[in-house]
C-alpha cells in the first residue's frame, strides 16, 4: 500500500493581525469595489481552539450606485491544524436592511482527515478559508490542487495549478511571483489567474478572472500587520447565541468623509453647452507604506472626450501620496499633456521643514501645511462649512504656494442631471491682487460624505462646470 504524505499547513498566511485591502477594477471602472481580508485573532471559539478570519466587501461609486449593491462582511472560524472552516457568518446589507445568516461545516477527522500527496483536499472549504489554504500551500512549479468550495447557494469543485512565475508590478511595489491557474466549472468566473508573491507568506498581489459583462481584477492596495493584544482564554458559556468573537484593536480609522476605494467621476462642461467636453475621476487608491513611510494614495485623471479631443488633446495624472492624519502630502507626481504642453515631475514635500524638492532639483520653499491639487480636492471636504466663516489653506499652484480662502456660502439647491440637490455653496479666492479673478466655486453635498457635486470656474475657453456623474444613493 502506498504511504501518503500530508501537506503541512503553513503558518505564515495565519498571522494573527495580518490585513490585506484589495481594489477591485470591473471591466471599464478602474475602481469598482474594495476588499479587505484579515486573520482576526486565535484562541477559544465555540469550545475549541480556532483562528477567526474576517473580510469585508463593498462595491463604490458608479458601479455601487448602478450595478451591484454590495456591502457585506464574512467571518469564518477554522481548524489551526487543517485550515478547514467549521463556522462561517455572513451580513449582507442593502438599502432596506441588513441580513444575518450562519453556516457550520460537518468536516471529516482522524485518518479520513489527511491529504494524500498533492491531489484532493477532504472536507469543504468556503471562499474565506480556502483564500488561505492556498496560501499555505508549498505551490511548487507544476503542482495541481484541487478544493470543495461551498458558498453563494451551491458547492464547486476547483482546481488550483502552478503554471510558472512572473514579476508583477502594483501600486505598492513590483513583486515576483507564483502564477496558478484555477478551474472552476459551473462557476461564471473563467480564466482565472492568482498570482502569489513568491516567499512564506504567499500573499495573493493579483486576481484576474472573466465574467460574461467583462475583466475582474483585484489588485493588493494595501497591507499591515496589527500587532494584537495578549489573547485571554474565556471558558465559553453553556448557551451562547451566535457571540461576537474577540477581534485585535485595528488601527485609528480614517476620520474623513471618505473611505479607502471611493471614486467620483465628473462630466466637464464649456461655455452654455450640455454636451461634456471632457471627464474627470478622483479616487482613493488605497493605505500602505508608500516610499518608505505610511500614506494614503489619491488620484486625478482627467482628459478632453469626444469632439473636443479632435480639436484639444489634454491627458493628466496627478498622483498624491498624502499622510493619513493631516491629509499633508508628502510625494506628489504629475504627468499632464495639454495641447503642446508636456509636464512629468515628481515633488517630495517635507512639511517639517517647509520645503518642496522636485525631481530636477529645484527647491522650492512653502509654508507648513502646504497642499497639492489632490490632497487640497479631498481636505476642502474636512472642513466644517459653517457660513460666514473663512477657512485658509495654502496650496502650491505651478509651483508656487498660494493662500486660498475658503468662505461657505448660505445653503441652496442645485440641479444635477434629473434631481434636484440640497448642497453647501464655497466660494474660493486667492492672495493675488485679484483674489476672484477665476471665480472658483465647489458645492458640497449637504451630509456627512460632503461629496464635491459641482466645480465652476473661468478659464480661458469660457465659463467651465464639472458635475458629479452618478450621485450616491446611501451613505458609505
Amino acid at each position: 500500500m502506498e504511504a501518503v504524505t500530508p501537506l503541512s499547513l503553513a503558518q505564515s498566511p495565519y498571522r494573527v493581525g495580518e490585513r490585506l485591502t484589495y481594489n477591485v477594477s470591473f471591466s471599464n471602472f478602474p475602481s469598482a469595489a474594495h476588499v479587505e481580508v484579515e486573520v482576526a485573532s486565535r484562541g477559544n471559539h465555540f469550545g475549541r481552539e480556532a483562528i477567526q478570519l474576517r473580510a469585508h466587501v463593498e462595491t463604490t461609486g458608479v458601479v455601487n450606485v448602478a450595478l451591484f449593491a454590495i456591502n457585506n462582511d464574512y467571518v469564518t472560524y477554522i481548524d489551526p491544524e487543517t485550515g478547514l472552516p467549521f463556522r462561517s457568518e455572513e451580513t449582507v446589507r442593502d438599502a432596506i436592511r441588513n441580513a444575518d445568516s450562519v453556516q457550520d461545516f460537518s468536516q471529516p477527522a482522524g485518518n479520513e482527515a489527511i491529504p494524500p500527496k498533492q491531489k484532493a483536499f477532504p472536507g469543504t472549504f468556503d471562499f474565506l478559508s480556502v483564500f488561505y489554504r492556498a496560501r499555505a500551500l508549498p505551490l511548487n512549479d507544476g503542482s495541481v490542487y484541487n478544493f470543495a468550495v461551498r458558498g453563494e447557494g451551491g458547492e464547486y469543485q476547483a482546481e488550483m495549478k502552478v503554471t510558472g512565475r512572473e514579476t508583477i508590478r502594483t501600486n505598492v511595489g513590483s513583486f515576483p511571483t507564483i502564477v496558478t491557474q484555477i478551474k472552476v466549472p459551473n462557476s461564471p468566473l473563467r480564466s482565472l489567474r492568482a498570482y502569489f508573491s513568491d516567499d512564506a507568506g504567499h500573499v495573493p498581489v493579483l486576481m484576474v478572472a472573466r465574467v460574461s459583462a467583462g475583466e475582474l481584477r483585484a489588485e493588493l492596495a494595501g497591507s499591515e500587520l496589527i500587532k494584537p493584544p495578549t489573547e485571554t482564554v474565556t471558558p465559553t458559556p453553556a448557551i451562547v447565541a451566535a457571540p461576537l468573537p474577540a477581534t485585535p484593536p485595528a488601527p485609528p480609522p480614517l476620520n474623513f468623509p471618505f473611505k479607502l476605494g471611493e471614486e467620483l467621476n465628473y462630466q466637464v462642461f464649456i461655455g452654455g453647452s450640455n454636451t461634456p467636453l471632457g471627464m474627470a475621476s478622483f479616487q482613493v487608491r488605497g493605505r500602505s507604506r508608500y516610499f518608505e513611510r505610511d500614506g494614503l494614495f489619491l488620484t486625478v485623471t482627467a482628459q478632453t472626450t469626444n469632439a473636443a479631443a479632435r480639436i484639444f488633446v489634454a491627458r493628466d495624472q496627478i498622483d498624491s501620496y498624502v499622510d493619513p492624519k493631516s491629509l499633508l502630502p508628502y510625494r506628489t507626481s504629475m504627468n499632464l499633456v495639454e495641447g503642446q504642453r508636456r509636464l512629468t515631475q515628481i515633488l517630495t514635500t517635507n512639511q517639517d521643514a517647509g520645503t518642496v524638492t522636485s525631481d530636477k532639483g529645484n527647491r522650492i520653499e512653502i509654508p507648513v501645511g502646504t497642499h497639492d491639487y489632490v490632497s487640497f480636492f479631498y481636505v476642502l471636504r474636512t472642513i466644517t462649512p459653517i457660513s460666514g466663516k473663512k477657512s485658509v489653506v495654502s496650496m502650491l499652484v505651478e509651483n508656487k504656494p498660494k493662500t486660498i480662502f475658503i468662505d461657505p456660502l448660505p445653503r441652496e439647491s442645485i440641479q444635477l442631471g434629473p434631481r434636484r440637490v440640497q448642497a453647501i455653496p464655497l466660494k474660493l479666492t486667492t492672495d493675488d491682487p485679484e483674489p476672484d479673478k477665476y471665480q472658483l466655486r465647489m458645492w458640497l453635498s449637504d451630509d456627512l460624505q460632503r461629496l464635491p457635486l459641482r466645480l465652476t470656474c473661468i478659464t480661458k475657453l469660457g465659463p467651465l462646470r464639472a458635475d458629479l456623474a452618478i450621485l450616491p444613493t446611501t451613505p458609505q
